[in-house]
């Protein structure tokens, strides 16, 4: 209730303001400075204008209770089934508040102050109360206009600032309550261009043309033959000064747009996940808002540089904690991301691929961690029901690793994992997929593990010799494993067999 109360506050407060600048300052000034009234004129004159004052604040009032009575429901209201309609509807209108404060100015305020001074002037002047012509009454609407735009342009941006708090404490209470923000809902959108140029061409062109209509008013008491030429002047001064406004309004809403909407494409592009700092060439205020963005980017970079250290230091860790369960595997599972690397770099993969690659491969055989020990550590032959259990370790692993939620960008390592033990010619397992049914990531880690198995040492029988396991590799080609992937790891292999005996 507090910030309700406060909020009506500001509104009265901004109200009384924008009344004094515009109707007692520049109106009263206006009206009181530009005509020549006599004693006995200044008392009917005074009379006209506290009568109209007094109707139009009572039809402003009228139409802001109506304006801020759904809003008010909020803060007087107890809970209830349509509470959440009352709490949307409520926002809403605040949003719209800035726009029926211009609404109230420019209706009720400007017509209960117009009409009942027009009604009455007429009035005195037909029983000679007041001396001037009856076109003195269209000189004071048209004043009394200009003062109106005046007197909403100062709301309107008085009141678009104390709204904030208010919508604020409204999204608070929704979100606490429904879980629902209303301003994700929001189809109000003002546009900071409209404001700008309205702004710009009124208070550039307000001076000029209340001068222009005081002077007028002047020279038909003074000497009407002068008013023709002066029009001449003033229209043309006017024009000149239209044109000047409206241009200068551009430029200053290009100065202001051009940085906005740069800023707002590397947001964009940080949504996407490109996260690069911009230069920044800004000497004004916008300087300070690209060094703020260049700073959060630095910040997402380290941030994200920690994360993928943590990330890769778990993957490592979970394939070391794997691997320790059997010491005649030690090491298993890096080796094969190492092989697997070596083929996709031969195959020029994308460093993004290589890096999933990497992970995928690490984390390939951690479905064993639900084998049983006594069969995942025989050191004999395996029985055909053994070995059933031992073929469901990749549907294990990636159910294992599916658990825990992986993020977007990570769900590419789930194929490796399941289809590493997938053969071209359909006979693998744990699905039996034929050639390129079989996920990439697969193919691609069969080759590396098949390896690495033929060249290690196991209990019951020591690890074949590179140039036995790449004969086998070769003989198995479209049948066993990827062609492609194979000729990729005998060539990176031999490769880098080279470089070493070229260092020695």
């Amino acid at each position: 209730m507090h910030i309700f109360h406060q909020f009506q506050r500001t509104i009265i407060k901004n109200y009384l303001l924008g009344s004094f600048i515009a109707v007692f300052g520049v109106g009263s000034v206006f009206i009181f400075q530009t005509l020549a009234l006599k004693e006995n004129e200044f008392i009917a004159m005074g009379s006209v204008i506290s009568l109209s004052l007094i109707t139009m604040f009572t039809c402003e009032l009228l139409v802001y209770q109506k304006h801020i009575h759904p809003i008010k429901l909020i803060y007087q209201k107890q809970d209830g089934p349509n509470k959440l309609d009352l709490l949307l509807t409520a926002y809403q209108q605040a949003e719209k508040f800035p726009i029926l404060t211009v609404q109230r100015i420019m209706l009720p305020h400007f017509l209960g102050l117009a009409l009942p001074s027009t009604v009455m002037t007429i009035m005195f002047i037909h029983t000679h109360a007041l001396s001037f012509p009856y076109s003195y009454i269209l000189y004071a609407w048209c004043g009394a206009f200009l003062v109106a735009i005046l007197h909403a342009l100062i709301e309107f941006f008085l009141t678009f600032k104390a709204c904030h708090s208010l919508q604020e404490d409204l999204i608070r209470k929704t979100v606490e309550a429904y879980g629902i923000d209303p301003s994700k809902q929001s189809t109000m959108f003002i546009s900071l261009k409209r404001k700008i140029l309205a702004a710009s061409l009124f208070l550039a062109l307000f001076p000029i043309l209340l001068f222009s209509l005081a002077s007028q008013i002047r020279l038909s008491i003074e000497d009407s033959t002068l008013l023709v030429d002066y029009w001449k002047w003033a229209g043309a001064l006017i024009l000149i000064i239209t044109l000047l406004a409206f241009y200068g309004a551009v430029l200053i809403f290009r100065s202001i747009e051009e940085p906005v909407k740069e800023l707002v494409g590397r947001f964009e592009k940080v949504e996407k996940g490109h996260v690069s700092t911009v230069t920044n060439t800004y000497t004004d205020e916008f300087s300070h808002l690209f060094s703020g963005f260049n700073h959060m980017v630095e910040a997402i970079n380290l941030r994200d540089q920690k994360n993928q250290q943590l990330l890769d230091q778990f993957f490592a860790v979970v394939a070391g904690t794997l691997d320790a369960r059997d010491p005649y595997t030690a090491g298993h599972s890096n080796r094969v991301a190492e092989y697997s690397v070596l083929i996709a770099k031969q195959s020029n993969w994308s460093v993004r691929e290589i890096d999933l690659l990497n992970k995928s491969a690490l984390l390939h055989d951690i479905g064993k961690i639900g084998i049983r020990d006594d069969v995942l550590l025989k050191e004999g032959k395996l029985t055909e029901e053994e070995f059933d259990q031992i073929k469901r370790h990749p549907e294990i692993g990636e159910e294992i690793v599916k658990g825990v939620q992986l993020t977007e960008e990570l769900l590419p390592i789930l194929p490796g994992i399941r289809h590493h033990h997938e053969r071209m010619d359909g006979l693998g397992y744990p699905d039996r997929l034929k050639g390129n049914e079989i996920p990439v990531f697969g193919r691609l880690i069969a080759v590396a593990d098949a390896f690495d198995a033929m060249t290690s040492n196991r209990p019951y029988r020591r690890g074949m010799p590179h140039e036995k396991a790449f004969s086998i590799l070769k003989e198995g080609k479209g049948t066993q494993w990827d062609e492609q992937f194979v000729d990729a790891f005998l060539k990176g292999m031999e490769t880098e067999s080279d470089s070493v005996k070229e260092t020695g």
